[in-house]
């Protein structure tokens, strides 16, 4: 029997953009401004996760 994956694209957070804002804000800072590449790559997740949750400015208008 073979098992079929999802095609379905689940949401990555239920976080709103400004939760996920300060966590950005939050790495920056304890970066002191420079991010390691372990850093760069939770920043590129969380930037990611950010725009999803992001209200879309055309959608508001």
């Amino acid at each position: 029997m073979l098992h079929g994956m999802s095609t379905t694209v689940e949401a990555v957070s239920e976080r709103s953009a400004a939760e996920v804002n300060e966590e950005i804000r939050a790495l920056w800072r304890r970066s002191g401004g420079t991010l390691t590449t372990e850093q760069r790559e939770i920043y590129q997740r969380l930037v990611m996760e950010w725009a999803m949750a992001a209200p879309d400015p055309a959608q508001a208008a």
